[in-house]
Parts: structure tokens; sequence; C-alpha cells
């Protein structure tokens, strides 16, 4: 990746996320041919924060059907960060 904010496209906000800003852990959407350390390095800079750890997660497009027609989902990859103790990104607080 050569643009950093190209990285990380979106922090998600669902009811798990929410619930695992309770143990220090974010949800983002990433790029899908982003690894882990370009993850780490993008949060740490982009959000001076210290990064524990970082997991990622392929999710395969659901199938849908309108109709007639068969379609599915678009496929992306989830990132999963851990940050260490006392620290917190301003974003995810009003959450």
């Amino acid at each position: 990746m050569k643009d950093m904010y190209s990285v990380i496209k979106a922090p998600l906000i669902t009811e798990k996320a929410t619930r695992q800003k309770k143990v220090d852990q974010l949800a983002f959407e990433v790029h899908p041919r982003a690894n882990k350390i370009e993850i780490r390095n993008v949060v740490e800079k982009v959000f001076k924060v210290k990064v524990k750890s970082v997991q990622t997660i392929r999710v395969k497009g659901k199938l849908r059907r309108v109709g007639h027609f068969l379609g599915r989902r678009p496929e992306r990859k989830k990132a999963i960060v851990r940050l260490y103790p006392g620290q917190s990104i301003e974003f995810f607080e009003g959450v």
C-alpha cells in the first residue's frame, strides 16, 4: 500500500464491535490486500495510539436474490485492532 489513508476504509460500528470496545478492541474495514503490519503502522500513525495486536478476517459476500436475478454482496476484509490498556480513539467514544 502506498497511501496510508487507503489502508483503512471505515470504522465498523456494529453491536459486536461496540461490545469489543470494552476490552480495548476496535474494528475497521480495511483494503483487501492490506496486511497486519501495514494496518498496525497506519493505526498507530493516524490515531496516535499504541497497538497491541491485529487480527484480520475475510468476509465472503452473501448471495442475494432480487426477484428473478441472483446477485452477491461485495466481499470485504475486517481488522480487529487491540490497543494497550488506557489507549482509546476519540471517534469511538461517542458510540
